[in-house]
């Protein structure tokens, strides 16, 4: 090359090229690290999870006085009441579903566009999961793809008791507070394996709001509501069944 020839700069198209590929590579890599995190848990169990991560800044912040409080406990250590409560309450097809439920995602896709913003998921068991192992609170069409994605992966990877087993530990309950032992010792000072009926359902109708009724617990919904779940919990079939 001379010292008068110009020099060849990238075009737009291939500056363009790289940025997808930069993307596409590091898309693959998360997807690759989920599903690897997901088989370990099939023999250990997780340790934290995204929400209680992001919970724990928070408090560190605005709530010195309170930490996460956690205890992870082993499913047959977990009351049926609490277990069939929540089935009942939030889920009620999940020892037969695939992970999905296509009529609840299209009834929250109809009702999220009436609304002009997200205001409704329509997820299942194994998809609350997905997004409190992984992601943000954020709520958003492309975390809810992400969603999905990691949903077929843990129902893919997990059977059905152990998915449930994980939820059960890593659900929120309140503030600060996450899964079925901490819960039970937070509201009625008793293990998780103690709950009773009405205790149960009380908490399976706090999960889609946990910070709300943990402030709010004598709401007059929060009384209807569990003992409408209380009335169905004898109907929920458990994946131990």
């Amino acid at each position: 090359m001379t010292a008068d020839m110009p020099v060849r700069r990238p075009g737009p198209f291939r500056w363009i090229a790289y940025v997808i590929a930069v993307f596409a590579v590091a898309w693959f890599a998360t997807q690759a690290f989920y599903f690897a995190q997901i088989a370990v848990w099939n023999y250990a169990n997780p340790g934290s999870t995204a929400f209680m991560r992001s919970d724990a800044w928070r408090l560190s912040d605005d709530r010195p006085d309170l930490s996460i409080q956690h205890t992870w406990v082993p499913y047959d250590q977990i009351s049926h009441n609490l277990k069939r409560a929540i089935i009942a309450s939030e889920d009620a097809n999940f020892v037969n579903n695939n992970g999905y439920e296509t009529d609840a995602i299209l009834q929250a896709w109809e009702k999220n566009k009436a609304r002009g913003k997200i205001v409704r998921g329509g997820s299942t068991i194994t998809q609350q999961l997905a997004r409190n192992l992984f992601l943000s609170r954020e709520k958003s069409y492309i975390r809810k793809g992400q969603e999905l994605i990691i949903t077929w992966m843990l129902e893919t990877l997990m059977d059905k008791e152990r998915i449930f087993e994980i939820y059960l530990n890593s659900v929120e309950w309140g503030n600060g507070v996450y899964g079925a032992e901490a819960a039970a010792h937070y509201y009625y000072r008793t293990s998780a394996a103690k709950l009773n009926g009405w205790q149960s359902a009380r908490l399976a109708v706090m999960l889609p709001r946990p910070k709300y009724f943990d402030e709010h617990r004598g709401s007059a919904y929060l009384r209807q509501r569990a003992g409408v779940i209380a009335h169905r919990m004898g109907t929920a079939e458990l994946p131990d069944d």
